[in-house]
Order: C-alpha cells, then structure tokens, then sequence
C-alpha cells in the first residue's frame, strides 16, 4: 500500500495543509500513519476520505458537522461493496497519478 506525504496530498486536494490538519482533527476517519521521523502519511483511503470531504464542503456546501455525518453515513451504508470496489479503484489511480508525476 502506498503512502502520501502532506505535501503530495495538498497538490491532489489543491488545498493548504493546514487545512488538512484541521480536517484530520475533526473527522476520526482520517488517520495518516507516522513514520520513523514523526512525519505524517497519509493512505489512499485517507485521500479519499479527504476528497469526498472537499466536494461536501466546497461543492455541496455542506457544514463540516453535516459532512461528517454524511461520511459516517456514507461508510456504513448498503452499498458497502460496490462502495469497496470504488475505493480500491480510487486507490490505484491516486497510485498512478504518483508514478506518473514521478516520471516527469
């Protein structure tokens, strides 16, 4: 499974990283793991959690109380496995997206 530095994650959402951090506190879904130096990476649920967040709140001018419980809401559903399916296809193109901007 591939990790993602804070930075790599504010180019994907195109918001600053302090954002990212407030939104990290506020919603327990997102839990970047740590590595040996203290600094955060994020996973590809991560990413997605927090781009599903943007699009409530920015798009659909949700509160960050009612994004919230739309996540939760959301994560908990019936379509949990065609929601899986999604997410592991999400997933690999945030992979690729990487590798591509490697190579350049």
């Amino acid at each position: 499974m591939a990790f993602y530095t804070i930075a790599q994650v504010e180019r994907v959402l195109g918001v600053k990283a302090h954002v990212i951090r407030y939104w990290e506190k506020e919603i327990p879904l997102i839990q970047p793991d740590k590595d040996d130096g203290g600094r955060k990476l994020y996973s590809g649920r991560d990413i997605q959690i927090l781009l599903r967040l943007k699009h409530l709140l920015y798009e659909r001018r949700f509160t960050l109380e009612g994004a919230k419980e739309e996540l939760y809401r959301e994560l908990s559903g019936d379509a949990q496995d065609l929601g899986g399916m999604i997410s592991a296809l999400k997933s690999q193109l945030l992979d690729l997206y990487f590798l591509l901007k490697k190579g350049k």
